[in-house]
């Protein structure tokens, strides 16, 4: 017979709903009937040693937590700046929010017992400030000119954002099976001093949400507001502003001042607003979608309302036609490179900055292989897959 898992009753409870994951579906991963698995969280019986590994893992929690004399104090919530009426956040989203605040607060410590001296821009304004000049701060810091961009856009704003010392995580997905829903988080910010980290949802693979998302984000970190997001580049012409947080209307016009300067946009020629093709075009280089240039335009007194409307309808066509031919270039790419490669999947996800600071403390002795491995999610013998992705 097995030997059992004396584990703290209480402990395998709270690990299982802080991963909202159901009674059924932790029945279900070790092969036992719910009300088998009930047994457990009442303290009437015990897992096996084996069962008790898969639940903790499972629950993407040390097997070691499970034995605890009481609840551990976990990490604090981030503040939620969704709407009132959104849904939960799901397993996915929880588990994605978890590893970054895990690689989040040790950078921080690291960096700061390494006598790192805190950034001067993170809190540096508060949302009552006006939101076009951290819109210049935000481009000054990071040495960015929207009117001429050396990479794509959202390339540009990554590299040079990690280069100011902020970590940018992007993924689509916790792993295989368990996919972030955009609905739920877009993305999410912590305004560290010492090592801010950012995350973007790439679920939609077109980069400009992304990069709204990503300048929006940044918004956050400039006024001190750790939180998660999910309305983000969205028109709010015929929905209340009051269902929406006022910290992610300031962090939206943040985006749209960062992203599409005043003094750029009302430069552009008159004309430009007489073509579709020159609209997708101008918000292609600017690297934003055509509803977010539309709406600016709008702000600005550039077009009319009915002209609004007008070019909203035919830019959303136009869109559908758009988002058909990625479609397809992206299925063909798959057909050929048998999807895209882990190793970048997972670069992306652990941030950049953070796989080359990791790898690094690793490479010169100061950090164990275990807890390289841990931090990076993968096995030190691959460490060099990253190494070619990095140069």
């Amino acid at each position: 017979m097995a030997d059992k898992a004396f584990i703290t009753f209480e402990i395998l409870k709270w690990a299982r709903e802080s991963a909202r994951i159901s009674v059924e579906d932790a029945a279900k991963k070790v092969s036992v009937s719910p009300e088998r698995y009930l047994t457990w969280e009442s303290g009437s019986d015990f897992p096996t040693i084996r069962q008790a590994q898969v639940l903790a893992k499972s629950f993407k929690r040390p097997f070691s937590l499970l034995f605890l004399p009481k609840i551990p104090k976990d990490f604090q919530p981030l503040q939620d700046y969704r709407r009132n009426d959104s849904k939960k956040l799901d397993t996915a989203s929880l588990f994605i929010i978890r590893e970054v605040q895990e690689k989040q607060n040790w950078i921080s410590e690291f960096f700061e017992d390494m006598g790192e001296s805190p950034l001067p821009f993170v809190g540096k304004f508060s949302i009552n400030d006006n939101p076009e000049i951290v819109a210049n701060d935000i481009l000054n810091t990071l040495n960015i000119n929207p009117a001429n961009y050396n990479k794509t856009p959202i390339n540009e704003w990554i590299e040079k954002a990690e280069a100011s010392g902020v970590f940018v995580s992007r993924a689509s997905n916790y792993h295989s099976r368990l996919l972030l829903d955009r609905d739920l988080i877009q993305g999410f910010a912590i305004a560290d001093r010492y090592a801010p980290f950012l995350f973007v949802n790439s679920k939609n693979n077109w980069s400009a949400p992304q990069l709204f998302t990503l300048v929006h984000e940044l918004a956050h970190i400039w006024i001190a507001k750790s939180g998660i997001s999910n309305e983000v580049d969205i028109e709010y012409s015929k929905r209340p502003l009051s269902r929406f947080h006022p910290v992610e209307l300031f962090c939206n016009l943040v985006a749209a001042n960062a992203l599409m300067p005043k003094e750029i946009i009302t430069q552009l020629e008159r004309n430009i607003f007489d073509s579709n093709n020159l609209i997708f075009k101008q918000s292609k280089e600017l690297g934003v979608s055509s509803f977010a240039f539309l709406v600016r335009a709008l702000n600005l007194n550039l077009i009319t309302i009915s002209e609004y409307k007008l070019l909203k309808d035919d830019a959303e066509t136009e869109f559908e036609i758009f988002l058909e031919k990625e479609r397809l270039k992206k299925e063909k790419q798959k057909e050929k490179k048998n999807g895209p490669n882990p190793y970048l999947l997972r670069l992306n996800k652990n941030s950049r900055l953070f796989t080359r600071i990791v790898m690094d403390s690793f490479n010169n002795g100061s950090l164990s292989p275990s807890i390289a491995s841990n931090l990076l999610n993968t096995q030190i013998n691959n460490f060099q897959k990253f190494e070619k992705l990095l140069t």
